[in-house]
């Protein structure tokens, strides 16, 4: 019996007797265990029901879940948890080239090369003669050599579908990259207090005149990019700065949660004294 029927013939035999599937050992080395990950992927997109199912569009929500996983993972410092999402969301890199394959779009051999080739043609200072004095030499040779290869923008490359905050972080690095930029962080600060002042025109609640909501909005959309502007100055990532806040926020406010309930207090029935009384406990702690 030739090689490719012996397989067929084992599959089939399997599905009929329900014989569970050989499972591939663990492997030492990069290439190896990346082998095994697609040998089990591959199995499971042939014999899963669920796996059999998926398409692009079926995993992207999930894409997107796994990817705020490991971003919680990082920022909590928990790196046992960053290894398992890395492995979440490596499966699903290997899932969509799989996918791909199946139409001959594309190959994850593909995939590979692809990032490779692209990496070696951005770093002309590594792989070629190009000198770079520092990181920033770096970004603006980066920008310059995406705008070669076809981009028709500098910000081409910042994804419409990302959060407001990330996006005006990501647009003002991009800019950056080609001088865009202010010099002193002095000026930037400059520009967030006249954009304070302007929103505070737009929606002063002492003087006795319809606020106008849109203007308004605008004025405090306004103040965010320039605040945003100003942390990524000064090297502060806005984005992780809120989100590090949103979780102490959260911390404290379950603390009083559980405190009051430990006092038999319900909080619709507490004073915002009383509140702050717990809330006080928790920032000492």
């Amino acid at each position: 019996m030739a090689q490719g029927e012996d397989q067929k013939h084992l599959k089939n035999n399997r599905k009929q007797n329900q014989m569970p599937h050989p499972i591939p050992p663990a492997k030492n080395t990069p290439a190896s265990a990346f082998d095994r990950l697609l040998e089990v992927l591959n199995t499971l997109r042939e014999e899963c029901p669920w796996d059999k199912k998926q398409t692009m569009l079926s995993l992207r929500h999930l894409t997107i879940e796994e990817t705020y996983e490991l971003a919680d993972a990082i920022l909590e410092n928990d790196l046992n948890e960053v290894k398992k999402e890395l492995g979440d969301i490596m499966m699903h890199l290997v899932f969509y080239a799989r996918i791909a394959s199946e139409t001959n779009a594309f190959t994850i051999t593909d995939v590979l090369n692809g990032v490779c080739d692209k990496l070696i043609s951005r770093h002309p200072h590594i792989y070629g003669d190009v000198s770079v004095a520092n990181e920033e030499d770096v970004k603006r040779n980066w920008e310059q050599l995406k705008l070669k290869e076809g981009n028709k923008s500098v910000l081409a490359g910042v994804p419409e579908s990302l959060p407001a905050l990330v996006k005006a972080y990501r647009i003002q690095d991009k800019v950056r990259g080609v001088g865009f930029d202010w010099q002193e962080a002095a000026e930037v600060w400059g520009k967030v207090e006249e954009e304070m002042q302007e929103f505070k025109q737009e929606f002063d609640v002492s003087q006795e005149k319809a606020i106008d909501s849109e203007k308004a909005e605008a004025e405090f959309g306004d103040l965010l990019f320039s605040l945003v502007n100003y942390a990524r100055k000064i090297g502060i990532n806005p984005e992780t700065a809120l989100e590090r806040t949103n979780k102490k926020f959260r911390k404290r406010f379950t603390y009083l949660e559980e405190q009051a309930k430990a006092d038999g207090k319900e909080l619709k029935d507490m004073t915002l004294s009383e509140m702050d009384s717990y809330w006080n406990q928790a920032k000492n702690l």
